[in-house]
Formats: structure tokens, sequence, C-alpha cells
């Protein structure tokens, strides 16, 4: 009986040891599903951004296109750079009116802000129209 005994104990020690193992085989697996939906649910949501993020720029590249021109304006007798600014410049364009006004100046070839009554100067503007 002893010895019958001792079988069925080597038995349960195999049998306790199979199912350790089993366990621990289901865990990792589980771990692994686990990081496999992680992994799949950050691609998604990647993905979903990106496609987001094309639309918008799809959206932004579908509004009106700007065109820049060049006019040649006459200065009146009270004008000013400044005052020229405010007519022509546009804000989506220009940063400041000080930027505005730097490209009118390299345009016309001045030196200086000095501007005489009756001469030309080529201003730039932005119109939606394209004129060919």
């Amino acid at each position: 009986m002893n010895n019958s005994m001792r079988h069925m104990r080597i038995e349960d020690i195999r049998s306790e040891k199979r199912i350790l193992k089993n366990r621990i085989r289901r865990q990792r697996e589980m771990r692994k599903n686990l990081l496999l939906l992680i992994m799949t649910v950050c691609l998604i949501v990647t993905c979903s951004l990106s496609l987001n993020g094309f639309r918008a720029n799809a959206k932004d590249d579908s509004t009106e296109t700007s065109y820049k021109y060049y006019k040649s304006i006459s200065v009146a007798n009270n004008d000013t750079l400044w005052s020229i600014a405010e007519r022509y410049m546009d804000e989506e364009h220009y940063a400041s009116v000080p930027d505005y006004i730097a490209e009118v100046m390299r345009i016309n070839g001045l030196t200086d802000d000095t501007i005489l009554y009756g001469e030309y100067l080529i201003v730039p503007y932005y119109g939606n129209e394209f004129i060919g």
C-alpha cells in the first residue's frame, strides 16, 4: 500500500506541475494578447489622427487661393509708406506693417522711407482671382 500511495503522490506532483505550467502558459498568452490589443488600439488611434490631419490639410487646400499682384501707384500729397501700407497690406500675408513697408522699399529700391508727391511706386497686393 505504501508503494501505491507513493505512486499517487508522484502522479499528484506531476499533475500539479502540469497544472502550474498550463497556468503560466495561459498567463503569458493573456499578456501577449493584451499587449497585442493595446498595440492595435494605438495603431488605430494613430491612423485615425493621421487621416484627420490629412483631411484638415485637404480642407485648407480647398479654400480660395490668393495670388500676389503688383500695382503702380502715384504718391498723393499726404501719402506716407505707412498710409500706403494701410491701404494695400493684407494681414493674412504680412506679419506687420513694417514688414510690408520693407518689401515696398526693396521693390522700389528705396534706401529710406522718404517718398515724394507725384512719384510712382510699385506696391504688392493680394487677390483671390487669377488675372492671366
